[in-house]
This record gives C-alpha cells, structure tokens and sequence, in this order.
C-alpha cells in the first residue's frame, strides 16, 4: 500500500474555503481505481507551524498514485484547488 499525504496552506483570502476543498477530496472518494481510501479533514491547533487543511489516499501501489493524479475525476478537484491553496507539501511512502 501507498500513503498520499497532503498538506496545504490557503490563500489569506480562501481561508473560508477549507470546508469546500475537504468536500471535493472527500468526492473522489470510491470513483478512482486502485484508490483504497482517503480522508481530509482541518488543522485546529492554527499554530504558526500548522496548514490549513490534510488529505491523506491510500492507494493499491505506486502505478495506481501515478494512475490518481491523471485521473479525469481529481484533475477538476487539483484544479479547484489551484484557486485557493497558496502552498503544500507532500509525501508518499509505503507501507
């Protein structure tokens, strides 16, 4: 199993947008092949450390990671939240 874990940081002015955005992940859920599970969800703590908003998939194998981010499904969401993320970071790993 692979873990996609996301975390993103929103524009100063979209920080209403964080229920939206956690919405759109959370849709993709059980219409993409070899996508195992997913969940998202906000930071509560708002250190100065902290984003805004985690996404973290767990997918069958790399070839399926490879397979989710050219998906017709995600790249409407990645597009969405193009518009109101100001920064992330990622890492995938295996378990």
């Amino acid at each position: 199993m692979v873990k996609h874990v996301v975390m993103y940081k929103l524009k100063e002015d979209c920080k209403d947008k964080a229920d939206e955005l956690i919405a759109k992940f959370l849709s993709m859920k059980g219409k993409i092949e070899g996508l195992v599970d997913m969940t998202s969800g906000k930071d509560f703590r708002k250190e100065d450390r902290s984003y805004d908003v985690a996404l973290v998939c767990t997918l069958e194998s790399e070839a399926a990671l490879e397979k989710y981010a050219v998906h017709p499904v995600h790249l409407p969401v990645l597009a969405y939240a193009k518009t109101v993320v100001e920064r992330s970071h990622s890492v995938d790993f295996c378990e």
